[in-house]
C-alpha cells in the first residue's frame, strides 16, 4: 500500500508535465504572475489550487467506487466515455479563451471590470482551475501511475481513497510549493501592460484544447454531435458577448437588463442540443474497427492465441492523448508495420472510446486502472506480456521477435 501512495504521488508530479494538461498550465501560470507581488495572496491562490485538485479527486473518486460497486467495470478517465462530459468540457474550455481574451469578466465589481480580479474570486478561480486541471488530466496515465492505480482499484476504498488523493497531492505540489517561495517574483517584470498581452496570448492554449475536445467528441458520437457543438460554441461566444457590453454598460450607468436577459435565453439555448447528446449514436462507418485491425473481443482472443501466431492488443481511446502519440510514433510506423508482416503478427484494438465493459474487465485483469495498455500474446499461448505504456519502434519490434521466438521453441 505505501509503494502504491508512493508511486501515485510521483506519477502525480509527472503527470504535470504530460500534453492533457498543458492547457490549464496557462491558468495556473496567469494566477502566479497576477499575484506575484503579493507573496501572502500567491500562497493563498496555491492552497486554493490544492484544495480545487484535492476536492475533486475525492469526487471523481466516489461516483468511480460507487461504478464499480455496482457492477459497472470502470476505470480512471471514465468520465471522458460519456459525450455530455466532453462537450461540457469543450464550453467550460471555450468559455475560459473568451474570459482571457477580455470579451467578459468573472467576479467582478462594476468598478473593477476590466481589471485582473478581486482576492475572493481570484481564489475562487484558482480552486476552480484546479477543479478543471485534475478532470482533463484524467485522459493521460503518468509513468508510475498505472500500477498505483490497478492496485488501487483493486482495494477496499478507503485504501483506494488514499491512493488516489496522493495522486491529487504530487499533481498539485508544483503549483502549490512555487506559490509559496516569493523569492520567484524577483525575476519577474513589474506588473504592466505586458500582463494583458499574456493574458490575451495564454487563451490560445485553451483553444487548442477546444479543438482537441471537439475531435474526440466526433470520434465519439458522430457528425451529429459534431454539428451539435458546433451550435452550441457560437451560442456560447455569442452569449459571452452579450454579458460582456451589459458589463461595460452597466459600469457606464447605463441599462443593460436587456442584455443581461438576452444572455440567459442564448444560454437556455445550449441545454436541448447538450441534453440530445445522450441519445447520439456514432455514424457506422465510424463505429467500424480499422481495416488493418481485427476487432477484438476476449472471445476472439481466447480463439486465436496458441495457434502459432503472435497477438498485439492495442488498449486505446481516442480521448488518450498518450494513446495518440505512441500509434503515430511508434505503431503506425513502417518498421513496426513492417515486424507484424514479418512475425504474421494478428493486430487486434480495443476501443474504450465510449464505455466497452469487456475492456474495462480486461484493463482490470491486467492490473491496470487507466489507458493505453499494449499486450502481447506469444505465439505459443504463454503468458501474455505487457508493454510500456509509453512505446517505442524498438520496444514493440523486439516484443514481437521474442514471442515469435516463444513460438518456434515450443
Amino acid at each position: 500500500m505505501l509503494t502504491a501512495i508512493a508511486a501515485a504521488f510521483l506519477g502525480g508530479l509527472i503527470l504535470n508535465l504530460m500534453p492533457c494538461v498543458f492547457p490549464v498550465i496557462s491558468l495556473k501560470a496567469l494566477s502566479l504572475i497576477r499575484h506575484h507581488d503579493r507573496p501572502a495572496h500567491a500562497r493563498a491562490e496555491g492552497l486554493a489550487f490544492l484544495l480545487g485538485v484535492v476536492v475533486t479527486m475525492v469526487a471523481l473518486v466516489g461516483v468511480l467506487l460507487l461504478a464499480r460497486a455496482g457492477g459497472s467495470s470502470v476505470g480512471w478517465g471514465f468520465q471522458l466515455q460519456s459525450p455530455l462530459v466532453i462537450a461540457l468540457l469543450i464550453l467550460i474550455m471555450l468559455g475560459s479563451a473568451l474570459n482571457l481574451f477580455g470579451l467578459f469578466e468573472v467576479g467582478l465589481s462594476v468598478q473593477r471590470v476590466g481589471g485582473m480580479g478581486s482576492d475572493r474570486s481570484g481564489l475562487t478561480g484558482s480552486a476552480l482551475t484546479g477543479a478543471l486541471a485534475i478532470i482533463v488530466a484524467t485522459p493521460c496515465s503518468a509513468p508510475f501511475m498505472a500500477s498505483a492505480v490497478g492496485y488501487a482499484l483493486t482495494q477496499p476504498p478507503l485504501v483506494s481513497l488514499l491512493i488516489f488523493i496522493s495522486l491529487a497531492l504530487g499533481f498539485a505540489a508544483p503549483f502549490t510549493l512555487i506559490s509559496f517561495f516569493p523569492v520567484l517574483a524577483k525575476v519577474l517584470p513589474a506588473p504592466g501592460a505586458w500582463m494583458s498581452t499574456l493574458k490575451h496570448g495564454l487563451a490560445f492554449p485553451m483553444l487548442g484544447a477546444v479543438g482537441w475536445l471537439i475531435w474526440v467528441l466526433e470520434r465519439q458520437a458522430g457528425s451529429r454531435a459534431l454539428a451539435a457543438i458546433l451550435a452550441c460554441c457560437l451560442l456560447l461566444s455569442f452569449a459571452a458577448w452579450l454579458y460582456g457590453m451589459a458589463q461595460k454598460r452597466r459600469m457606464m450607468g447605463k441599462r443593460h437588463l436587456a442584455l443581461h436577459i438576452a444572455t440567459a435565453a442564448f444560454l437556455l439555448l445550449l441545454v436541448p442540443p447538450l441534453i440530445n447528446l445522450k441519445t447520439v449514436s456514432p455514424d457506422t462507418a465510424e463505429a467500424a474497427p480499422a481495416a488493418a485491425a481485427v476487432a477484438w473481443t476476449p472471445q476472439n482472443v481466447e480463439a486465436i492465441k496458441g495457434q502459432g501466431k503472435p497477438i498485439l492488443v492495442n488498449f486505446t481511446a481516442s480521448w488518450c492523448i498518450t494513446c495518440q502519440v505512441n500509434d503515430r510514433t511508434s505503431l503506425s510506423t513502417q518498421a513496426v508495420k513492417a515486424a507484424m508482416a514479418r512475425t504474421d503478427t494478428i493486430y487486434m484494438v480495443a476501443d474504450s472510446t465510449k464505455y466497452n465493459p469487456d475492456v474495462e474487465q480486461a484493463l482490470s485483469d491486467f492490473g491496470r486502472g487507466g489507458l493505453p495498455l499494449y499486450v502481447v500474446y506469444p505465439a505459443d499461448g504463454g503468458k501474455p506480456v505487457v508493454l510500456p505504456q509509453v512505446l517505442t519502434p524498438n520496444i514493440v519490434i523486439s516484443a514481437l521477435d521474442h514471442a515469435t521466438e516463444t513460438g518456434k521453441k515450443s
